[in-house]
C-alpha cells in the first residue's frame, strides 16, 4: 500500500453539455489545478486521470466518467488499482446546502443528500474519507432542483468558483502535507471580515 500516493477525485458529469454546470464544480477545480501545474488528463478506465508530483508525493487527480451518481465505481477502481488507502482519498463536489462558492471540508460523514457521495460511500463501504464540498446555493423553487444543479453558471459565478477553487487546492495540499485536522481548520475558518 502506497502511503505517499493520494487520490483526489473531483465529481461532475462528462460531456460538453455539462461542462459549465453547477454540478461540475469538482471537475472545474481539478481542471484549474491541472492547468496551473502544467499537467494534462488522459482518458483511462472509468475516468480522466492526471498525475502530479509534489515534494515526494504522488497525487492522482481523477474526473470520473461514470456520471455523478455512479462516481463510486471510478473511485473504488482507482483506489484498488493504485493501492491507495482510504485515508489518502479526497473527494471534491458541489453542495446545495452551502452558500455559493463557500468551501467546507470534512474528514468523514454522511452523503448530505448528494448522490455522488452516496454512491462512493456505498461502494467504499465507509463514510471515512475526506471531502470538500463547494456551495452552489439553493436558489430554486420546489421541484426545480435538477434544472438548478444542471444549470450553467454565469461569468460572475465562474469567477467566484475560480477563487474558491484556489482555496480548495490549497486545502488539498494542506491535507496531504500537514494533515486533515489542520487542513479542515484552515479551510473552514470564517474570514476575519465576517
Amino acid at each position: 500500500m502506497s502511503e505517499k500516493t493520494y487520490l483526489v477525485a473531483g465529481l461532475g458529469n462528462i460531456g460538453p453539455e455539462y461542462a459549465a454546470t453547477r454540478h461540475n464544480v469538482g471537475f472545474m477545480i481539478l481542471d484549474a489545478w491541472a492547468q496551473a501545474s502544467d499537467i494534462v488528463f488522459s482518458t483511462e478506465r472509468y475516468g480522466d486521470i492526471a498525475q502530479l508530483r509534489l515534494k515526494g508525493r504522488d497525487i492522482r487527480l481523477l474526473k470520473p466518467s461514470t456520471y455523478m451518481n455512479l462516481s463510486g465505481n471510478a473511485i473504488r477502481y482507482w483506489a484498488q488499482k493504485l493501492d491507495i488507502p482510504l485515508s489518502n482519498i479526497l473527494v471534491i463536489c458541489d453542495d446545495l446546502n452551502l452558500p455559493f462558492g463557500m468551501p467546507r471540508m470534512r474528514l468523514s460523514g454522511s452523503d448530505g443528500g448528494h448522490n455522488g457521495l452516496k454512491n462512493i460511500i456505498e461502494l467504499l463501504e465507509t463514510q471515512d474519507f475526506a471531502r470538500i464540498r463547494i456551495g452552489i446555493g439553493h436558489d430554486f423553487a420546489d421541484g426545480e432542483q435538477i434544472d438548478f444543479v444542471l444549470g450553467a453558471i454565469n461569468a460572475d459565478e465562474k469567477a467566484v468558483i475560480d477563487e474558491s477553487g484556489k482555496k480548495v487546492i490549497q486545502a488539498v495540499k494542506d491535507w496531504i502535507f500537514i494533515g486533515g485536522q489542520r487542513a479542515m481548520s484552515n479551510l473552514n475558518a470564517k474570514p476575519a471580515n465576517h
